[in-house]
């Protein structure tokens, strides 16, 4: 069964938001398991790899921190690593706002603090089938669904770790990697209203993007960019088809 084209419903009630989910939830225990070796490799404790999970809640986040706290590296560095890193967030945050600007403060705060690259991918393709509408109970199921799901698989994978000594040997450090082309092509998909052509060709122009930049910024500055740039090339070559 193909999730983005033929699961997805119009329906926003908060049972549908957990079966919206449910098939990223299940990428969420790949790469949380993942994550969690990794950490364990890395000297980190079970209960910090909770912690982290709960707090920070950012799986290429995580996977840096992991490495940088191995290294010993300053709290300030991490700090820094971290805001660049997530800081398309803000993007994400920008593009869902419209669709839930109706609501009270609070409920745009709680949606905003447990969004995700996933339950984003996730939104933008449930406007296809709801007229282009958002309800807070189904972004919470969303997102409270997948957040629980990964704090408890990164603890799984944590404690499991010892029976694996060499994770990138088994290219669990490509999990995430792998999960975020997943959500990309189901976003494509799903998305009727462009032409597939279209989408790939502002797709293969990022690609591109990234690669230049890439050579001259760090890899999280230049996706920033390369982010940015994107949205105003699609928005572009949107308006040219009109």
């Amino acid at each position: 069964m193909v999730w983005g084209a033929t699961a997805v419903t119009g329906d926003l009630s908060f049972r549908a938001g957990l079966k919206d989910v449910l098939p990223t939830v299940f990428g969420y225990i790949g790469v949380g398991l993942a994550f969690g070796v990794v950490a364990h490799t890395a000297g980190i404790a079970w209960w910090l790899v909770a912690l982290m999970s709960l707090i920070v809640y950012g799986g290429s986040v995580q996977f840096v921190l992991a490495t940088m706290l191995a290294a010993a590296s300053p709290i300030s560095a991490m700090l820094v690593s971290a805001i660049l890193i997530n800081s398309r967030m803000s993007l994400m945050s920008m593009t869902v706002a419209p669709y839930i600007k109706e609501e009270s403060l609070l409920q745009n705060i709680m949606i905003g603090t447990l969004l995700t690259d996933e339950t984003f991918a996730l939104s933008m393709n449930k406007v296809n089938y709801t007229n282009h509408k958002l309800k807070p109970a189904w972004f919470h199921a969303a997102n409270v669904g997948a957040y629980l799901v990964w704090m408890l698989a990164t603890v799984v994978g944590a404690l499991l770790g010892g029976l694996i000594p060499n994770p990138n040997a088994f290219g669990l450090d490509f999990a995430a990697v792998a999960m975020f082309i997943g959500l990309l092509y189901l976003q494509m998909i799903g998305d009727r209203s462009k032409p597939l052509v279209r989408q790939a060709q502002v797709v293969v122009i990022v690609m591109v993007m990234m690669y230049v930049l890439m050579r001259f910024f760090p890899g999280s500055t230049a996706m920033l960019i390369a982010t940015v740039l994107g949205c105003l090339i699609g928005m572009g070559v949107e308006r040219a088809h009109e």
